[in-house]
């Protein structure tokens, strides 16, 4: 079995449970933080909707300069974010399967301009990187939702909210 054929399982198990939570997302809260130090509402919600996204970074670039700037994608509504997931989803998932065992083993770096951040096989980006970065914030917006009344949706278990898968 091939790396990415190993790895497909998971990133589809990954996203649908990131896109239930997600779907919750109430974007007339989209300026909500529970800290002032806390990122808003809204902006994790698209930074998660985005990560996904990294995965066909990882595989089709060699490096990813943060120095050049970063603009987050603007959505209105929460159609809006599910539809920038979705299209994220579909590039990671189109990426990944598309990736070759040789590919997985190339060096990746992240730098901010001419300061690396590190350097590391495109396999351990994707798991560490992208799919693990994806899980943390997704736990993230789950205690968002909770502090918000928005009922958590059942990921690896079953929620508070939800008795069952």
């Amino acid at each position: 079995m091939s790396i990415s054929d190993s790895l497909l399982p998971e990133l589809d198990m990954e996203m649908a449970n990131t896109r239930r939570a997600l779907e919750r997302v109430p974007m007339d809260k989209a300026d909500w933080k529970p800290h002032p130090k806390s990122m808003a509402l809204g902006r994790l919600a698209v930074h998660l909707a985005e990560l996904p996204g990294w995965t066909h970074t990882t595989i089709h670039q060699d490096e990813l300069d943060l120095g050049g700037g970063y603009n987050p994608s603007k959505v209105e509504t929460t159609q809006d974010l599910l539809a920038l997931f979705d299209k994220n989803v579909a590039a990671a998932r189109e990426a990944l399967a598309g990736a070759s065992d040789e590919a997985w083993h190339k060096p990746w770096t992240l730098r901010m301009g001419d300061h690396k951040i590190f350097t590391l096989p495109k396999i351990a980006v994707h798991r560490g990187f992208t799919m693990n970065h994806i899980i943390h914030h997704r736990g993230q917006l789950t205690v968002y939702l909770r502090l918000n009344d928005v009922p958590v949706p059942s990921l690896y278990g079953p929620s508070a909210d939800e008795g069952g898968m």
